[in-house]
C-alpha cells in the first residue's frame, strides 16, 4: 500500500530525513520508533504531504504521490492524526467530525455507526465543544475524524502522548480492530515502546533522520530497540 523510497527532507538548510525507506501493508501496522527529535514526525509529515521531500519517492498503491498536495493525498486515501490532535476547539464534536467530509464525494458524506461503535463516548458528546473534552477524548475525536475520510492509509503521530492509561487501552483496541478489518494500512509513530510492541507487524527505529533498525514486529529485539529510544 505504501512505499517510502530513499526520501530526503529539509527544513531550510537543516536535513531532517536522510534516505529513509519505510513500507506499510494493508491490514498491517508499521511502527516508527525513536526518541524525540530523530525525524519520526517529519516522516509522518512527508507521507501526508505537510512538508515536501527533496529526494526519493512516496508511492501509494503503485502511484507516486510525492508531488501531491495534502488535500489531494487525502482524496487519494491518506488520513493523518497529527501529534497534539489539532481538533477545532471552538467547534462541537459533531462539527469536528463533519470536517472529515472534505475529501469525500457528496454521496459519501455521512457518519457511519461504526465510528460510534469504536468511540462510544463521542455519541454522547456530539453537541459539546471540542475544547471542553479531555485530552484522551480529543484524541479519540481526532482518530474518528480521520476515519470518516475512509482512508486506505492511516498515519497516527504519537496517539498516546499525554493520554491517560484507560484511553490508551481504548486506542490500542481501536487500532487492533482496524487492523483485523484488513481495509487499510496503518503507520504508527510512537515513543511508548510497550504500546508499539504489542501492535507492530513491522517496525522501523529512527535516529538522526535515518532508519537504523527495521524488521518484523515478532522479531524485534527489545534491548536493541530500547537502547535507541532512551536519552
Amino acid at each position: 500500500m505504501l512505499l517510502v523510497n530513499d526520501i530526503d527532507l529539509y527544513y531550510g538548510a537543516s536535513q531532517a530525513l536522510r534516505k529513509v525507506n519505510v513500507s506499510a501493508e494493508k491490514g498491517k501496522v508499521t511502527c516508527i520508533l525513536g526518541r524525540n527529535g530523530v525525524g519520526k514526525s517529519s516522516l509522518a509529515r512527508a507521507i501526508t504531504g505537510r512538508h515536501p521531500v527533496r529526494g526519493g519517492s512516496i508511492v501509494l498503491d503503485g502511484k507516486d504521490i510525492s508531488a501531491m498536495a495534502p488535500a489531494d493525498r487525502a482524496r487519494a486515501g491518506v488520513a493523518y492524526v497529527p501529534q497534539g490532535r489539532e481538533i477545532f476547539s471552538q467547534l462541537t464534536v459533531q462539527e469536528n467530525l463533519y470536517t472529515g467530509y472534505a475529501p469525500l464525494k457528496r454521496s459519501q458524506r455521512q457518519i457511519s455507526q461504526e465510528i460510534f461503535d469504536l468511540f462510544p463516548v463521542l455519541k454522547s458528546m456530539l453537541k459539546r465543544r471540542g475544547g471542553d473534552l479531555s485530552g484522551g477524548q480529543q484524541q479519540q475525536l481526532a482518530i474518528a475524524r480521520a476515519l470518516i475520510t475512509r482512508p486506505r492509509l492511516l498515519v497516527l503521530d504519537e496517539p498516546t502522548e499525554g493520554i491517560q492509561p484507560s484511553i490508551i487501552k481504548d486506542i490500542h483496541n481501536v487500532i487492533t480492530i482496524l487492523r483485523q478489518q484488513g481495509e487499510m494500512a496503518i503507520v504508527l509513530v510512537e515513543q511508548y515502546f510497550d504500546f508499539a510492541r504489542e501492535l507492530a507487524d513491522y517496525y522501523a527505529v529512527m535516529d538522526r533522520g535515518e532508519v537504523i533498525l527495521s524488521g518484523r514486529g515478532d522479531e524485534m529485539v527489545e534491548e536493541d530497540v530500547r537502547r535507541h529510544m532512551t536519552v
